[in-house]
């Protein structure tokens, strides 16, 4: 199998659904796509029922061609890292892995259109975190739930309004921003550096404004983007947790214990805003982006400082500062029910606390005269009102 041969079943991959957001290779399983969140298979001809493990690892040997690094990430590691471009047609990010002795491949496809807020209908307050000059802002959420793509967004608001220099640091890079007001130079892990630890650490040296990571994979990661933030840079990054507190949680416990009262403060000078977003099932199909946005203020520095208590939580400021723009992702799950875009059941299984969801949608209902419950009427059982009526004559006879 040659190259040409790989890029005609990834075209013909690309062609049989709409929306085709992830092709998977595996070993036992035909061809499959992913679209609006479901696997989906791929119907070739020659039909190919089930892959064999020569026919994938063809396939990964093409796309890694002949990557010594790759190579040896694959062989020591397990699994490798890379981008695929088809031309004229479409970019990949690649990971290529071993399962049970065999080769599998999942291939994520890369939008070239730099998308705006617009576009993805992000919130508003997308804006003012693009206004930030300093700082961290941490954009978190499961894989595949589009942490990229809202940070392009941002990255593209920077570039149309700021003529400031950015340095990006991916794994692969995805989006490639025209130079416009802003300079961009976009640098790869694997060909441009090592570690993003050392991308990171470079960049420093490189006079940028806004330093975008793909990922704060590890402590000496976070350690160098908090000084970034500290001296001046407006940082970016991405970790593959749910919520604000999580998040928090999450760096925190990168770091020993001895260290953690030095990191909280670290935190609470730094840190500027926490978007942590989920896609979910749409009605009609496709899917649609909550989101969970908690910014900085005085309540939240307190939080990071001395953790969590009741009445002290993430959650709780969060629903305090609605006001601000700030939202939980069960007061957007809400919000996405009252416009139609999602169901009562979808809203009510992805809540954080099912309970102030289910509160909300009732209030909606009730506010539009709807049925808030199915019980349709109440009538007391007919034996206990009559057993109730016959205690009440006794009663009476006594007295």
């Amino acid at each position: 199998m040659r190259q040409k041969e790989v890029d005609y079943i990834l075209k013909t991959m690309l062609d049989s659904q709409s929306e085709v957001s992830d092709l998977n290779i595996t070993v036992g399983k035909p061809l499959q796509v992913e679209s609006a969140g479901q696997l989906v298979d791929v119907t070739m001809n020659p039909p190919i029922w089930k892959l064999t493990p020569f026919q994938t690892e063809i396939i990964a040997m093409n796309i890694i061609n002949n990557d010594q690094r790759l190579l040896h990430n694959l062989l020591e590691n397990g699994s490798a890292d890379c981008s695929y471009q088809i031309a004229d047609r479409a970019r990949f990010r690649v990971n290529i892995f071993s399962q049970r002795n065999t080769y599998s491949l999942v291939m994520r496809k890369l939008e070239t259109v730099i998308p705006t807020i617009e576009d993805l209908h992000l919130p508003k307050i997308f804006h003012e975190i693009a206004k930030d000059k300093n700082g961290l802002v941490l954009v978190t959420g499961a894989t595949g739930s589009g942490k990229s793509t809202s940070l392009a967004a941002i990255l593209n608001v920077i570039n149309h309004e700021k003529s400031v220099h950015v340095v990006t640091l991916e794994d692969p890079v995805e989006y490639i921003h025209p130079h416009r007001k802003s300079t961009f130079n976009q640098r790869e892990l694997g060909d441009d550096f090592d570690t993003f630890a050392n991308g990171l650490r470079a960049a420093l040296r490189q006079a940028p404004k806004v330093i975008l990571v793909g990922e704060m994979r590890d402590q000496e990661t976070v350690e160098i983007g908090l000084t970034a933030a500290e001296t001046g840079h407006l940082v970016m990054s991405t970790l593959h947790t749910v919520d604000s507190g999580q998040t928090i949680n999450r760096i925190v416990g990168m770091f020993d214990l001895e260290e953690e009262k030095l990191i909280r403060i670290r935190m609470a000078e730094s840190l500027r805003w926490v978007v942590c977003q989920r896609l979910i099932p749409k009605i009609g199909g496709g899917r649609v982006a909550a989101f969970e946005i908690m910014g900085m203020n005085l309540r939240v520095k307190d939080a990071i400082l001395n953790g969590e208590e009741e009445g002290r939580t993430f959650y709780d400021i969060i629903t305090a500062s609605e006001a601000f723009g700030w939202q939980t992702f069960d007061k957007n799950l809400v919000d996405l029910y009252a416009n139609g875009l999602i169901t009562e059941e979808t809203a009510i299984a992805y809540a954080s606390r099912k309970p102030v969801v289910s509160r909300g949608i009732d209030t909606l209902k009730a506010e539009r005269g709807e049925k808030t419950t199915n019980i349709d009427s109440l009538n007391m059982d007919k034996a206990y009102e009559k057993e109730a009526d016959m205690v009440r004559k006794k009663k009476s006879k006594l007295l």
